[in-house]
This record gives C-alpha cells, sequence and structure tokens, in this order.
C-alpha cells in the first residue's frame, strides 16, 4: 500500500481575511476543522499543518495536531507543502487547502485513488458539476474540461467549453467546477514546484495550468460533493451558519 500524507498550507496573512487558520467557527479554529477532517480520510496514513505563523504553530500542537513551521517567502500553498514534503517518508502527498473547514473525508480518498491505480499518473484533482448559470459565469469559480479518460484538457475561470448555440446548453453535459484539493506524487511535487510560471498560469492565476503547460497529465475525479472555501468574511458567515445548524463533526 502507497503511504499517503496530508499536508494542509495555512497562511496567517490572508489579506482578504486576516487571521483566517484561527478564526472561530463552532467553537473550534478553522485550521482544527480542516485538521481533523482530513484526519477522518481512510487512505491518510499522517496529517501535517505547514504554516509561516507561530501563532498557527502553536494552535495545531495545542489540540494534538502536527504542525511544521516554514518559510515565510513562498508564493504559494504548493510550495509550502513542498518544503515540507522533501524529507518526508511518503509515497503520496495530498495538498488539502486550509481553508475548507467542509471538506469530505471522502473526497481526499477519490482524490487519492487514481495514482493508487496507475502508477503513471502524477497528479489528481476533484471537480464536481456546476448547476447553474451564476457559478457559470463566475470568474471566482474555476472551471476544468476533461477528455474521455477523465484528464484535464483545461482550467479556467471563464465558462468551457463555450456554447455556441445557447439553445443546448444543458448543465447536466459538461460543466464542471474545480476543486482545490491535490495529490502529487513526492518526486513530481517537487518537480512541480521548481517549474517556472508559464503564459497560461500567469494570465489565469492558476498554479494547476503549470502542470498542463509542461505536458504533465492531471486526472481528474468528478465527485458528488462539493465544499466551501473560506477566502472572505461572507464566506466565513456562510459556513458558521452551516455550522450552527448542527455543528458537523
Amino acid at each position: 500500500m502507497l503511504k499517503a500524507v496530508a499536508i494542509i498550507p495555512s497562511r496567517y496573512g490572508s489579506t482578504r481575511l486576516p487571521g483566517k487558520p484561527l478564526v472561530d467557527i463552532c467553537g473550534k479554529p478553522l485550521v482544527r476543522h480542516v485538521y481533523e477532517r482530513a484526519q477522518r480520510a481512510r487512505r491518510v496514513s499522517e496529517v501535517i499543518v505547514a504554516t509561516d505563523d507561530q501563532r498557527v504553530l502553536e494552535t495545531v500542537k495545542g489540540f494534538g495536531g502536527k504542525a511544521v513551521l516554514t518559510s515565510s517567502l513562498h508564493r504559494t500553498g504548493t510550495d509550502r507543502v513542498a518544503e515540507v514534503a522533501r524529507n518526508m517518508d511518503a509515497d503520496i502527498v495530498v495538498n488539502v487547502q486550509g481553508d475548507e473547514p467542509l471538506i469530505e473525508p471522502e473526497m481526499i480518498d477519490q482524490a487519492i485513488e487514481p495514482l493508487i491505480k496507475d502508477p503513471q499518473v502524477p497528479m489528481a484533482t476533484l471537480a464536481t458539476r456546476i448547476g447553474s448559470s451564476e457559478e457559470l459565469s463566475d470568474p471566482n469559480v474555476v472551471k476544468v474540461v476533461v477528455d474521455q479518460k477523465g484528464f484535464a484538457l483545461y482550467f479556467s475561470r471563464s465558462q468551457i467549453p463555450f456554447v455556441r448555440n445557447h439553445s443546448s446548453l444543458s448543465f447536466e453535459c459538461c460543466f464542471l467546477k474545480h476543486i482545490g484539493l491535490y495529490v502529487y506524487r513526492l518526486a513530481f511535487l517537487q518537480r512541480f514546484a521548481s517549474m517556472p510560471q508559464g503564459p497560461l498560469e500567469r494570465s489565469e492565476e492558476l498554479e494547476q495550468l503549470r502542470a498542463l503547460e509542461n505536458g504533465f497529465r492531471i486526472a481528474v475525479v468528478v465527485t458528488r460533493f462539493n465544499s466551501i472555501g473560506v477566502d472572505i468574511p461572507e464566506d466565513l458567515e456562510r459556513v458558521r451558519r452551516i455550522f450552527e445548524r448542527g455543528c458537523p463533526e
């Protein structure tokens, strides 16, 4: 069995929501919700928080979790994950976004599956079906199109595919929302982190395009689950309302 480790990049200095990892949700800091959900994934043997801030480090250790202090100079969460994973005894590294307190453990297991089934797959991610025109036109909702074998063709903030004949528009067809959970083989993660940004990545501001620009395949698992990322205060209030209705564990 391949060993999979989940690493949660957790940056304190979010510009849109300062101190985000430590905001309270139903009596627990956000980072703890993410950590505990990742722990429940069946295929994950260890969970680690990668942070640039002593306060986050102490909070995670305070609830019994494992955390590592990383460089504050990283451009992306993936760079932070790669630093922690560099000398790790693992086959697979899962980048679990630190702002996803509602992430389903099964989603993590689903994203790991392609790398277990096919040793040639270097990287995998998730998508779910888009069900509204609002999501389809929202540039903050990243879209993905896949080939017939389930590998990504392209990711975009624009509507893809473009529907020329709008009378044939069907949400049951092919519109997929990307979910930013990534699974890498350890060696590929290090290679990916060392690649320079390409024009597509810079244009869309989507890091996963770096793999496609360099000719690497990304397996996309379509899941029935969805999740809510906490990026702005409005997201936080929305998530709090969901927890207040039942404080999901």
